[in-house]
């Protein structure tokens, strides 16, 4: 299948390692004019370097902190500059602390909202124009099973997530009309170094092993195993192709099946 991303521009955040960086290699596989943001600098030389090489795609990056609105200017400019302008988008931030409703103050759900959330909207708003301009435009939207079944332990996750995914749902309807899709993708355990981190504070305070928690998860998982970060880029990829043309508005999980509901 041609899924028609040769010489689209493409940015994607939080993307110098994990499911961001899984997701910009698929795209370079494609062909695509890939810019990646993070604040990172050594890791997004890094990212870049190894994408490169895997592909023959130059790479363009750029140090963003996604909190910030200058930032998020900056990083859209950056991809606007190295593609000609800007046809898919995808949105990614870290993940907050994980908690339980008294762990947490004001300033930690101030804090996680604009990680989270406010992120994602001005990512969103300062890309509109471009994608506008050439009259079409891709948009994915990261976020976490939770959008479907809370996570224990993750309430500033859980919150936020799913205002990310209510957001994708309402902006599927209103740029429906500029031939802009809007759609958001979802892990379950994917075997990232978030997830690991997880894993072993799950681990630490249930007094067991790490292999004792894994193997908990993926007692859940019908497929019995963990994803791996290729597996959730590759569908990123299509959503945010130019393949995908009647696919708007929707909440896919690449979960192996774990999540059950509805």
């Amino acid at each position: 299948m041609d899924l028609a991303l040769q010489g689209k521009s493409v940015l994607l955040t939080a993307a110098s390692k994990g499911l961001g960086k899984a997701s910009a290699l698929e795209f370079a596989r494609e062909g695509a004019i890939v810019t990646i943001a993070s604040r990172d600098l050594a890791e997004l030389q890094r990212a870049a370097a190894e994408i490169e090489a895997a592909t023959g795609q130059k790479v363009t990056i750029i140090q963003a902190d996604v909190t910030k609105e200058t930032d998020v200017q900056k990083a859209v400019q950056a991809a606007v500059e190295s593609g000609g302008g800007l046809d898919v988008l995808v949105t990614n931030a870290g993940g907050p602390p994980g908690g339980g409703f008294d762990n947490f103050d004001d300033q930690a759900w101030i804090r996680a909202f604009e990680l989270n959330l406010l992120s994602v909207i001005r990512l969103i708003r300062e890309s509109l124009p471009h994608m506008r301009a050439k009259g079409a435009g891709r948009i994915v939207n990261l976020t976490s099973s939770s959008i479907k079944q809370p996570i224990q332990g993750l309430i500033l996750s859980n919150t936020y997530r799913a205002g990310v995914n209510a957001l994708t749902k309402s902006l599927s309807i209103e740029l429906a009309a500029d031939n802009i899709l809007v759609n958001t993708v979802a892990p379950g355990r994917i075997a990232t170094d978030r997830v690991a981190e997880l894993d072993a504070k799950k681990a630490q305070s249930k007094g067991v092993s790490v292999a004792d928690v894994q193997a908990e998860s993926i007692a859940q998982i019908p497929l019995g195993r963990y994803g791996v970060p290729e597996e959730f880029g590759k569908a990123v990829v299509f959503l945010g192709s130019y393949a995908n043309t009647y696919i708007t508005g929707q909440a896919l999980l690449v979960d192996g099946g774990m999540v059950k509901a509805l």
